[in-house]
């Protein structure tokens, strides 16, 4: 099998559909997209926040995904917004409230729907994706070598927010240490999460989140070519989101 895994979309829906045509994806008769070479597509988490078009990116994965068509594992944006879904007490803010402001401008109808979809989507996710028998795999805000194949709170905590050390920069970033420079191991680690002006390797690993949201551009890794492809974004630049990894 080979797949195309795309980085963080954060509601960049036009961004996503420029890609997947870019990617050779086109739509079918039933409206969803298809590779003509049967490639599948895989989305590491963040779909929604921030972005002008949250709902519209949720509805296209739903649907990609119970097709067949694709996979998805969750990011943390995705955790609080599930939770939201549930009725649980979240802060509406870092992104949530355009998503928020966008799901209360909805028939209730459709509400009910959006809800239903993402919480399906978000239950039937494994917490990371161990793909082409190991060799690939996919986590959204990566993952350590010794934390493949469990799922212990530890590694979701990893997975969904990368190597904290429970500081915090003065703006309020929680202070994330340098995994991927530490990392060893065979299988290759496409992750996000964290801005990069350009997709990101060190050894094995590739970081994807090329900051669309953020006036960079969305980015694509193809598997088994270990190629990125990406394109622009439609929003506006800022700089100061794309910042460095902590040693």
């Amino acid at each position: 099998m080979k797949y195309d895994v795309v980085g963080d979309i954060h509601g960049c829906y036009e961004e996503l559909i420029q890609l997947l045509e870019k990617l050779g994806y086109s739509r079918a008769q039933q409206g969803m997209y298809k590779h003509p070479e049967a490639r599948k597509l895989v989305f590491l988490g963040d779909l929604t926040d921030r972005g002008p078009q949250s709902i519209k990116v949720i509805e296209l994965v739903y649907e990609l995904v119970q097709q067949e068509l694709a996979l998805y594992s969750p990011g943390n944006h995705c955790d609080k917004l599930y939770r939201y879904f549930l009725g649980r007490d979240v802060q509406v803010r870092h992104g949530l409230e355009t998503t928020v402001e966008e799901y209360q401008h909805l028939s209730p109808t459709h509400q009910e729907e959006i809800s239903h979809k993402f919480k399906k989507l978000y239950e039937e996710a494994p917490l990371y994706l161990q793909l082409d028998e190991g060799r690939l795999v996919v986590a959204h805000a990566g993952i350590r070598e010794d934390f493949i194949g469990h799922t212990h709170k530890r590694v979701r905590t990893f997975v969904l927010y990368g190597d904290i050390t429970g500081e915090k920069h003065e703006n309020g970033m929680p202070v994330r240490r340098d995994w991927a420079k530490k990392y060893g191991g065979e299988p290759i680690i496409v992750y996000g999460h964290t801005p990069v002006k350009e997709s990101r390797r060190v050894g094995n690993t590739i970081n994807i989140d090329t900051g669309c949201v953020f006036g960079g551009t969305l980015t694509a890794y193809r598997y088994p070519e270990n190629t990125t492809v990406s394109v622009p974004s439609a929003m506006p630049y800022v700089e100061e989101k794309f910042r460095p990894f902590d040693d």
